[in-house]
């Protein structure tokens, strides 16, 4: 899993970098044919990752209830974030990841509730799963991110 894991920081720190790089404007803007931010995005995959590894594991999450909920599976940006809320999201995007690391080397992850990503039909079957398709999942948002870069850089 050490390649997953890496896989997973570098694609976080790609993430921190465009919070860094862009203005709050930019990472609040829905573009015309989107329905969400780059925040958003951004915000989404660290929820995501805490739902599919910890909480599917019956292991609590270190995210606040209503992070979970304002970012889940099936939500949308509510309203512009300002910038200490940015912050806290580039903060967690690393330490979380970290965290899940340490965690799993230290074998937390013993239970899993077998999971059925509602995007591509497969059921995951343990952490390891879980954390392969996290992996893909971010991906995916990466290039949702850079198509959202693209439309408010026009």
């Amino acid at each position: 899993m050490d390649f997953v894991f890496q896989v997973l920081n570098n694609t976080r720190v790609i993430f921190k970098e465009i919070i860094e790089n862009n203005t709050l404007k930019d990472l609040n803007k829905v573009p015309m044919g989107f329905n969400n931010n780059i925040i958003w995005n951004i915000a989404h995959v660290v929820v995501s990752e805490q739902l599919l590894v910890y909480k599917l594991s019956g292991l609590e999450s270190t995210l606040s209830e209503d992070m979970i909920n304002k970012y889940r599976k099936g939500s949308k940006p509510e309203g512009d974030l300002n910038q200490e809320e940015v912050n806290k999201i580039k903060d967690l995007l690393v330490s979380t990841i970290q965290k899940t690391k340490t965690d799993y080397n230290k074998g937390f992850f013993k239970n899993y509730n077998p999971y059925t990503v509602s995007t591509t039909g497969n059921i995951l079957n343990n952490v390891d799963e879980a954390l392969q398709f996290v992996a893909i999942h971010e991906g995916l948002h990466y290039g949702y991110v850079l198509a959202l870069l693209k439309a408010i850089k026009k």
